[in-house]
């Protein structure tokens, strides 16, 4: 009951997830990511500890395709789980086990890879990477953001959505943008909410733990901003 989208901004090297599914924390299980090293999808059936461990396989110098073998490999209950990886270098795999439940999506473009389970539609996946083809000039997390929209305008899954996340990361050990909504009855129009007031200060804030004597406000005397 869940649609996905992981993707990679060819030009910065920023990475990130969208996602959106009728169970809650939809966020804190299924995206995971890490600047310079890639970005893991786990859902279905979801066991959030093999986005970690994926991240860790990346680390450690496997490409996607090797990642998602390992991690499937090492998985007991492989059938009822279903991954997607995107590396560094936009390389991306995909794996749906044999009880993963249908419609199921897993669908490749460039720089972006989208995951669905219990989907309304077929064409869920397919618009998803559309979306994020689209507009390359847009930040990730706009591109992302209209992928999850076009999923949703496509059929989105077989339930009401009522939680949906947006993760990007671009300097290690920091995200860009973690934005999570839960419990509610539009979790994809909310998030675009949430995104549209985000995106003027993303970059402000993500300056004030990098470089914070060249952040708005610095030269205050006992400014301390957020």
């Amino acid at each position: 009951m869940t649609f996905s989208l992981l993707g990679r901004c060819a030009a910065t090297g920023a990475l990130g997830a969208c996602t959106a599914t009728a169970d809650l924390a939809v966020g804190a299980r299924v995206p995971h990511a890490e600047a310079g090293v890639g970005a893991v999808l786990t859902q279905h059936r979801t066991d959030p500890r093999l986005g970690p461990r994926g991240l860790g396989l990346l680390r450690s110098g496997c490409t996607a395709g090797e990642t998602v073998a390992a991690l499937a490999a090492s998985t007991p209950e492989r059938d009822w789980r279903q991954l997607a990886v995107v590396d560094a270098a936009g390389a991306t795999a995909s794996f749906s086990g044999g009880r993963v439940a249908d419609r199921f999506a897993e669908e490749h473009g460039p720089d972006c890879v989208a995951l669905g389970n219990v989907l309304a539609a077929a064409g869920v996946g397919p618009a998803m990477v559309r979306a994020f083809s689209r507009n390359t000039g847009e930040p990730l997390a706009e591109r992302l953001t209209q992928a999850l929209e076009a999923g949703l305008a496509s059929g989105g899954e077989v339930s009401p959505c009522r939680s949906a996340a947006l993760l990007v990361v671009s300097h290690p050990g920091l995200a860009l943008v973690d934005l999570r909504v839960d419990l509610d009855p539009d979790p994809v129009a909310r998030l675009r909410d949430l995104w549209d007031a985000y995106r003027p200060v993303a970059d402000e804030f993500e300056l004030r733990a990098l470089d914070p004597d060249r952040a708005p406000g610095a030269t205050q005397a006992g400014s301390d901003r957020g």
